[in-house]
């Protein structure tokens, strides 16, 4: 039996730039569609009630710098007290995404509504109402590439990614770059055939948001570099371009922040120059560890994308939108160029990679539909026939249990124990803590909202790489740390520390009259260290 050739228009506009100009200002007309979801105010409540609730089922830790380069720098801010890591001592992150948060922990403060619970819930669904901007414009970007049905399984493929829920709610300075990558790609129009707004006043949108992303996060850079060369070549104006409109927008949002940050800092502080020479000139982000080369294509994204892989990358094949695929691989790999690899490093293109399982997906509910964008409507959208139907319900029985474990499951002892303190701190029934853990193991200030003295194990990088850090140093002999550690310490009220290492302090721990009051699960299988089951709290019971 032979199959059937599906035919997916092509709106890469290499094909043919003389007849189709990517600036071309020609007026269309625009399609019309009456169904309700093809609202943007319907899609933007939709995703923001989608997120919210996501962020409400986050109750899991994943990378330490949710907390301490965001929510604990905020809380600081705010509330004048909280620990500022090694970075911020360097210079080499800037305050505009810390800033955000503190203006909301003001808000609170000032409504009387700083309580444990809320501290640590506000956060996230702020970010969730910023995740939502970046779905309706992720389904905004998929309208006008590829028209209606795509943008429709577009935005299922990403509110239903594994990945994208357990990350995209977190405070992490990533989740706010991938909403303004989401924003920003919708402006440029080097990614459309063809334009009916004028490119100029769409770009200067696009290089301001792109000038945003780059102030949060200086990495973002790789990716609008990519997107301001491609305008570079298909633009006829490049003068007026580069002169007129990126040098005054970045500049204009560069100063800002360079200003906020001397407000903060206290002194001029060049953060972009900074974080340059630590993370490329130096390597220090190798310090962290390192990974093969090959780890983003082989396991990193691939992870991220799990079992929408497959459909990504029929989408991509089908599409032969070569320009917005390229920016996925020219992200891959220029990141696989730095030795330390994180998977949030990644984590704005994964809507793109997303948008590709929406072309795919749309052509199993309507292949005829795609060969012509402005001829999809909502009832053609509908049709699911039986392959469309196992896809579905592929995606839905394998995304649904990881994120639902990820986020609800997999290491949330560190949340679990910092919400116990937090209201054990609101009761006067706690003094002081010692964290006899791995560095940046839970959250601090932010979470316990209450000036106590607290202590956790150091794990700044150093010129000297062949000594240990207090944190490694507690890791290859707990015992023996500790009651070198005892010899100079005020004696801590509580203890907090894993199940693996509290079996080689027990004789330490009696000794010194503390005894176990509470206990957390945390995980089921080990990260990168020893399995991690539990999180424990033990309390001193002799003064």
């Amino acid at each position: 039996m032979r199959r059937q050739r599906i035919n997916v228009p092509s709106p890469d506009p290499d094909r043919d730039k003389s007849q189709n100009p990517p600036h071309s200002t020609e007026k269309r007309p625009k399609p019309q569609d009456s169904h309700s979801f093809h609202s943007e105010r319907n899609v933007f409540l939709l995703c923001l009630a989608m997120r919210a609730v996501n962020s409400l089922l986050v109750q899991t830790y994943f990378n330490p710098d949710e907390h301490w380069q965001a929510l604990e720098v905020a809380h600081k801010i705010a509330f004048g007290y909280g620990h500022l890591t090694w970075e911020w001592k360097e210079g080499i992150r800037s305050y505009l995404h810390p800033m955000v948060f503190a203006l909301l922990y003001k808000v609170l403060a000032l409504l009387g509504l700083d309580k444990p619970w809320l501290m640590v819930k506000a956060p996230r669904l702020l970010q969730s109402f910023f995740c939502a901007i970046g779905d309706l414009y992720l389904h905004k970007l998929s309208h006008v590439l590829f028209g209606y049905c795509v943008a429709r399984w577009a935005l299922f493929s990403e509110l239903l990614n594994w990945f994208m829920f357990f990350c995209f709610p977190r405070t992490l300075s990533n989740s706010l770059e991938t909403v303004l990558t989401l924003v920003g790609l919708y402006y440029w129009p080097c990614l459309r055939a063809s334009s009916s707004r004028d490119p100029a006043v769409s770009r200067s949108w696009g290089l301001f948001v792109a000038a945003l992303a780059c102030a949060i996060r200086p990495t973002s850079a790789i990716i609008w570099a990519y997107i301001g060369l491609l305008e570079l070549w298909f633009t006829s104006d490049r003068m007026k371009f580069i002169f007129l409109e990126t040098i005054p927008i970045g500049a204009l949002v560069l100063g800002f922040t360079f200003l906020l940050d001397r407000l903060v800092y206290g002194s001029w502080v060049f953060v972009p120059l900074n974080f340059l020479k630590f993370n490329f000139l130096s390597s220090g982000g190798d310090y962290y560890g390192t990974h093969v080369w090959h780890w983003y294509f082989s396991q990193g994204f691939t992870v991220m994308l799990f079992t929408f892989l497959p459909f990504s990358l029929a989408g991509i094949v089908m599409a032969k939108h070569w320009r917005l695929s390229g920016l996925i691989g020219w992200v891959l790999g220029l990141y696989s160029v730095l030795g330390h690899k994180e998977f949030r490093f990644v984590l704005p293109v994964l809507p793109v990679a997303l948008i590709f399982s929406g072309v795919y997906l749309a052509s199993l509910s309507n292949p005829h539909g795609l060969r012509n964008k402005k001829e999809q409507s909502s009832k053609s959208c509908m049709i699911w026939p039986a392959k469309m139907r196992w896809a579905v319900v592929f995606l839905l029985v394998t995304n649904i249990p990881m994120a639902l474990y990820m986020s609800l499951v997999h290491q949330r002892g560190s949340e679990d124990v910092m919400n116990f303190l937090s209201r054990e701190a609101a009761n006067d029934r706690l003094k002081s803590i010692l964290f006899l853990m791995p560095c940046h193991a839970t959250p601090y200030y932010s979470a316990l909202h209450r000036n106590i003295p607290m202590r956790f194990l150091d794990c700044s990088p150093s010129e000297e790489r062949s000594i240990p850090d207090e944190s490694d140093g507690f890791m290859m002999d707990p015992s023996g740390f500790a009651s070198e550690l005892a010899k100079n310490w005020s004696l801590p009220s509580h203890i907090v520390l894993f199940d693996s290492e509290e079996r080689k302090l027990q004789e330490f721990l009696s000794l010194h009259s503390f005894k176990e009051i509470k206990r957390f699960f945390h995980a089921n299988f080990k990260v990168d260290r020893d399995l991690q089951a539990s999180v424990a709290v033990y309390a001193l019971t002799a003064p």
